[in-house]
């Protein structure tokens, strides 16, 4: 497979600017990043949460995406985020077309291109989500796929928008606000796509403080941590559990992301 978009300083800054905003309006729209959202947009998607939740709780029957079938191409292993997806789609009385490790069993084993890949999906499909090991692969899909939504299940080391709206729900729903809060966060925020879009949603919101807990290898870059400062969230980073707060709202803890490393 050719290569998509290449990451090497891990630079999550400027990896969505022309992404387009959602606006009030879901509909049809790529779903990529962080950035698309505003927090108008989040009170809209949580208030639809709460009645789809309902689908779930009282095992109400549902034909909301009756007739449509929705592509899942996941070029990285997954379990709980592919099966949610697959899980929601055929609730809502949709069908699934399942690829897992594409590289492996599709076309692009024998030479096909990304886009070419997208294209063809495209055709099949009323909806592509995507997981794949490199940072851009799901704004290059969007772009390449333009009659089809695209949602972003985590590209690379750069962002995993999708598990950052359900966090931000669970934060809103057991926490009752979303500003105002003091958190730790832990693990690998150098590699951590899941990491990455949760500090930009929690950068939509006023007085956040995130206490990032890491070994000194594995802190963000100094341009990431200069450029979260300046939207208004306070990152202290700290090496130690002695450091933690007592004052927490929440911890959200991650793993270490070997996958991404050029060398063990």
């Amino acid at each position: 497979m050719q290569q998509v978009i290449t990451n090497p300083q891990n630079d999550i800054r400027q990896m969505h600017t022309n992404t387009t905003l959602i606006s009030g309006n879901f509909k049809k729209k790529d779903i990529v990043s962080l950035d698309q959202f505003s927090t108008e947009d989040l009170r809209i998607l949580f208030t639809l949460t709460n009645q789809m939740k309902q689908i779930v709780v009282n095992h109400e029957p549902s034909d909301l995406l009756a007739g449509h079938m929705v592509s899942l191409l996941f070029f990285e292993p997954s379990s709980r985020t592919f099966g949610s997806f697959a899980a929601a789609v055929k609730r809502l009385g949709g069908q699934t077309l399942d690829i897992q490790s594409p590289e492996i069993v599709s076309s692009v084993a024998k030479g096909e291109t990304f886009e070419d890949t997208i294209r063809t999906f495209e055709a099949y499909s009323d909806a592509i989500v995507l997981r794949h090991k490199i940072a851009g692969s799901a704004k290059l899909a969007a772009e390449t796929a333009s009659s089809i939504p695209v949602i972003n299940a985590g590209d690379g080391n750069n962002e995993h928008p999708t598990q950052t709206l359900l966090d931000l729900y669970t934060l809103y729903d057991q926490l009752g606000r979303l500003n105002n809060l003091t958190c730790l966060i832990a693990g690998d925020p150098l590699n951590s796509r899941v990491i990455h879009s949760l500090i930009r949603g929690l950068s939509l919101f006023n007085n956040n403080t995130v206490y990032l807990l890491s070994p000194p290898q594995l802190q963000l870059t100094r341009d990431d941590f200069l450029f979260w400062s300046a939207r208004g969230i306070r990152i202290i980073e700290i090496s130690s559990e002695k450091d933690i707060p007592g004052d927490c709202h929440f911890w959200y803890w991650t793993r270490i992301q070997q996958e991404r490393f050029a060398s063990r």
